[in-house]
């Protein structure tokens, strides 16, 4: 990528998204906020990284975390090396669709086969067609259409939309408070700058009192992408319609295309992510096709490698 120095800039002290220079030290500046400086700050401070964290750590991760954390090295540090863990308990990269399919059945959460104006990846969530009890394995399959939302980004895009029908929502169907926060844990601190904007459209009167406790949870950066859509609200339809072409926004979100989900269209779809997946995460034929909860053995590693250019 380009790098745009901004001379003008480059006098300011303290550290800031749109210039990036930190601790009194004049560094040049990227165009898109990230000083380059950090992210290899950044590099050297994680030390050798090996296997999946060593693909996992790009430059663009880096920057994520460091925008996550306002470039503050040592929280940046902190908050990627948490995820780290939870990637190597957790191992999102090694959950199947076979394993999340039950959740999907209804349609409740599901990749678009449309893109925003810019280019990136949709997820549709509409959580008033609930059809399981098994909270884990909600979460299971959300953290799934995540990795399989990244993994069909356009190159060049980090982050993904959200548009999200209430239609048939009820405090019945709607997960329990500390649900909610753990999945919002989830996001935020593994995934963090990965969504660039959630449209939450008509909701009803009754969610107002679940979201006056769940926005509690949610960090400024993230409250500040959730916008909430009306139908008679002409500046709420505006400004989705800005994000999105109206002839690919489905009816149910006040656009012109017919939405319909064929889970065993779209099973088949995953399945052959799938395979991208394991291609890409370097994952055997026993990861593929091992225990049913997605869980595997320890993966054989190359030496450790540090992320960090040698010093000069």
């Amino acid at each position: 990528m380009t790098l745009l120095w901004d001379l003008r800039e480059m006098k300011r002290r303290v550290y800031d998204p749109n210039t990036a220079l930190v601790n009194s030290v004049e560094r040049p500046v990227r165009h898109d906020g990230v000083d380059f400086l950090l992210v290899n700050e950044l590099k050297a401070a994680l030390g050798p990284l090996s296997g999946r964290s060593l693909k996992y750590c790009t430059d663009e991760c880096l920057k994520r975390y460091l925008d996550a954390r306002n470039g503050n090295v040592d929280k940046s540090k902190k908050m990627l090396e948490a995820t780290l863990k939870w990637r190597s308990t957790y191992k999102p990269d090694e959950i199947h669709w076979k394993e999340v399919a039950v959740e999907g059945e209804t349609g409740k959460a599901f990749r678009a086969n449309f893109h925003d104006r810019h280019g990136r990846t949709v997820l549709i969530l509409r959580p008033g067609l609930q059809n399981t009890t098994s909270i884990d394995n909600q979460i299971r399959h959300l953290v799934y259409l995540m990795e399989n939302a990244i993994l069909n980004l356009p190159e060049g895009q980090e982050q993904m939309a959200w548009l999200i029908d209430f239609t048939g929502w009820s405090l019945s169907t709607s997960v329990p408070i500390k649900s909610a926060r753990e999945t919002i844990n989830i996001l935020q601190n593994h995934y963090p700058e990965r969504l660039a904007v959630a449209f939450l459209y008509s909701p009803p009167r009754i969610f107002e009192a679940f979201w006056k406790i769940v926005k509690i949870f949610l960090d400024p950066k993230t409250f500040q992408k959730v916008k909430f859509v009306y139908p008679m609200n002409k500046e709420s339809v505006e400004l989705m319609r800005s994000y999105f072409d109206v002839d690919n926004l489905p009816t149910e979100f006040g656009g012109k295309a017919t939405l319909k989900y064929d889970h065993d269209e779209f099973s088949r779809l995953m399945m052959e992510d799938d395979e991208k997946t394991s291609t890409f995460w370097g994952s055997s034929d026993k990861h593929k096709h091992g225990s049913s909860n997605g869980y595997s053995g320890a993966e054989v590693v190359p030496e450790p490698t540090s992320l960090a250019p040698p010093a000069s």
